[in-house]
């Protein structure tokens, strides 16, 4: 009896952390393939460069947990985020501008949850109506033209408060917050019951739509703050900035064990999934990796991370029959 606890035990500690356990991996492996990979600096530039993709994932994270997407993270970051330049290099006031940003970013995803609570679309359809309003916004709104001359709205994305850089700040703080929101809330309880099952979560008493629009409020104070960081490490307000990055924060929170069918996903999950896509990108240039090959390989990770989540819901479901 006590062996087979013990084989239990251990069965489910390896389903519960494999994703860091494949992280450590992917650690060990690249030190091993490139010995400047362990450099200080090497590991402080993978966290600047994820550290917006990782932010935007967060966000993804809270709103696959509940059902739903957003495609259109990536433009409303563009359109926050040239708004807020354009904001700093009028009145040279960093609070005013990072305001602006959030407050733009907020404002496209209450669109998307009116859309998806209001009018029942489907998140997927609602947000990608967003992606392409959000990017035509923002090139009209600068012209199609970038911003240069940003003065000090650079020290959101390049500079450091008592050593540490400030994107990483912005990232703990973003995990800590998020975390919170999971375990520790109301909220947090009702997105995970949505995302199990709406209709019982309904029964049950949660207002759904309600913590739905929530949801998506969050998603644009993260996607705000991520539009705010790009634009200040990119040194400039680009329109067209940004592109693809919904995808980055997509295979984040899915190759960090949050499941695209809902109801299951971690914070810190996502965020080694964050760290495995950008170790893995990383020595993939430190080796010379074909940049076309890296697409290749981009794809079939979001593809496996696809496949499992599928395998291990099919499990889950004989294990409750």
């Amino acid at each position: 009896m006590e062996k087979k606890r013990s084989k239990l035990s251990f069965k489910n500690i390896g389903s519960r952390y494999s994703i860091y356990f494949v992280l450590l991996a992917l650690f060990i492996l690249s030190w091993l393939a490139n010995e400047n990979f362990m450099t200080p600096n090497n590991l402080k530039n993978v966290a600047n460069q994820i550290s917006v993709g990782t932010i935007l994932a967060f966000g993804q994270t809270i709103l696959i947990i509940s059902g739903m997407l957003d495609l259109s993270s990536a433009s409303v970051l563009a359109l926050s985020g040239v708004i807020s330049v354009s904001v700093y290099t009028n009145t040279e006031s960093l609070i005013l501008a990072f305001l602006v940003a959030i407050l733009i970013s907020v404002l496209c995803n209450i669109l998307n949850g009116l859309m998806v609570t209001k009018f029942k679309a489907p998140p997927f359809i609602a947000t990608l109506a967003m992606m392409t309003m959000a990017r035509g916004a923002a090139l009209l709104y600068t012209n199609g033209q970038n911003i240069y001359q940003i003065g000090d709205y650079v020290k959101f994305g390049q500079g450091s408060t008592l050593g540490i850089p400030n994107p990483m700040i912005f990232l703990v703080i973003i995990l800590l917050l998020t975390g919170y929101l999971l375990k520790n809330t109301a909220f947090g309880r009702s997105i995970y019951a949505i995302g199990g099952n709406e209709e019982a979560a309904n029964a049950s008493g949660i207002d759904v739509n309600k913590t739905k629009m929530k949801a998506f409020i969050i998603n644009g104070i993260f996607v705000g703050i991520a539009g705010v960081i790009f634009m200040s490490r990119v040194n400039g307000g680009l329109p067209n900035g940004a592109v693809g990055y919904e995808f980055k924060a997509l295979t984040a929170a899915v190759i960090g064990g949050t499941s695209f069918t809902g109801g299951i996903g971690t914070a810190t999950g996502t965020l080694a999934g964050a760290f495995i896509v950008g170790f893995l990108d990383n020595i993939m240039v430190m080796m010379s990796v074909n940049s076309y090959l890296q697409q290749v390989v981009r794809g079939a990770i979001i593809a496996l991370a696809v496949i499992y989540d599928i395998w291990a819901k099919t499990k889950r479901t004989k294990k409750v029959k």
